[in-house]
């Protein structure tokens, strides 16, 4: 009976420890994602301590975060602290400024702080997200900087399109905020959901495309990515909920789980889940549910076992754009440029687009016709006005 015992305990022993040696292999969390590969989550709540509580939930099976606070940002001794915190628990980060003050008012500590953070966080700062959405924001607004009064007028003598881009590209990088990053050769980054090519030449590094919406994923993939790698810069997702300014539409962690995989697959350096706080006001951790972190897990683990499907997706063709042709491409009837109707072009650019991503999906890259950069890559180039069966 003695004897019994003891080999049933052995079994269960061994039993127990394939097991858990399965479960540390599903999860993997002793293993990581690419070495240039970043998958976070953003902040915006208001204090040091909520920022720590999210820190510590997600830095097992995250390696970034966006800190995207106002309250943060004006409180220098917490936004040290929260930094300091994400360094210290292995996470890369950057950091949202609306804007750098750089005058005797205001917070004076902004510059300083800027420009040492890369002394401070040698491994661990890798820029600043400067604004928010000026792409967006020129679609949507006629202006990319509507808060500044003596920018609100910088395109009410534009008539064409090519003047239009050229103002955005021209005036955007002027702002003081921009060009004080530029000037100390700080990354800057941004997301958008609207002119990723112009955003790029305007200066930003990194792009975050907004995969949210309801919009294509492939078209919001294909024109950021073909603007990144045609420009030579970096790209990455950040997913936020299904319907615009309404955050209770926020996406189910099966939707967010296949964002993540598409980001990836097509090449993505970035990817990041949009985090609003408080929503719900219960929650400790803003819009993030379990199924959105048991989401976020799944995906950590498949990063970490497949480093050769990281960019596995490659766009093998473009859809190449008229020059400036700043169209929103939300839908036929989006405007141009935020300043001008869709216009008799439109409707043929819209099916000849959806008809490639329905033959192509995400291989296929939406760039710009501009002769200043080379198309070699692709195998086939179909321009707006081809005939696309």
């Amino acid at each position: 009976m003695r004897q019994t015992l003891v080999f049933l305990l052995i079994f269960v022993v061994i039993v127990g420890a394939v097991f858990v040696s399965g479960y540390h292999s599903f999860w993997n969390t002793e293993s990581e994602p690419p070495e240039d590969f970043f998958f976070g989550v953003s902040f915006g709540g208001k204090t040091a301590q909520e920022a720590k509580t999210l820190i510590d939930e997600v830095k097992d099976y995250t390696n970034f975060l966006v800190v995207a606070s106002w309250d943060l940002d004006i409180n220098e001794t917490a936004l040290t602290e929260v930094c300091d915190y994400a360094s210290e628990s292995g996470l890369s980060f950057i950091v949202f400024f609306d804007y750098i003050s750089l005058h005797q008012e205001g917070y004076t500590w902004h510059p300083d702080w800027v420009t040492s953070a890369e002394e401070r966080w040698p491994d661990t700062f890798l820029g600043i997200y400067i604004y928010e959405e000026p792409g967006g924001k020129q679609i949507d607004t006629g202006k990319f900087d509507e808060m500044v009064h003596e920018r609100q007028t910088l395109f009410d003598n534009v008539t064409t399109y090519d003047e239009a881009a050229e103002t955005f590209v021209r005036e955007l990088p002027r702002g003081y905020s921009f060009y004080y990053l530029e000037m100390n050769n700080i990354t800057r980054f941004v997301s958008d959901y609207a002119l990723y090519w112009f955003d790029y030449l305007a200066g930003y590094d990194t792009v975050f495309v907004e995969l949210g919406w309801n919009h294509s994923t492939p078209q919001q993939i294909g024109l950021c990515r073909g603007a990144a790698t045609t420009q030579s810069k970096d790209w990455g997702s950040i997913i936020v909920w299904n319907t615009p300014d309404d955050v209770s539409s926020v996406k189910s962690g099966d939707e967010m789980y296949e964002d993540m995989i598409n980001s990836y697959e097509a090449g993505a350096k970035y990817v990041v889940v949009f985090n609003y706080y408080k929503y719900p006001e219960e929650t400790p951790f803003g819009t993030l549910t379990d199924d959105h972190l048991l989401a976020m897990r799944q995906f950590w683990s498949y990063a970490s076992n497949n480093h050769d499907v990281w960019g596995k997706t490659q766009a093998t063709v473009a859809f190449v754009l008229p020059k400036n042709y700043g169209w929103g491409m939300r839908f036929p009837e989006d405007n141009i440029w935020g300043l001008f109707p869709a216009d008799e072009d439109s409707a043929l650019i819209w099916n000849n687009m959806n008809k490639l991503i329905d033959m192509y999906g995400l291989e296929l890259n939406i760039v710009y016709d501009d002769s200043s950069f080379s198309y070699e890559k692709y195998d086939e180039l179909y321009y707006w006005n081809s005939t696309i069966n």
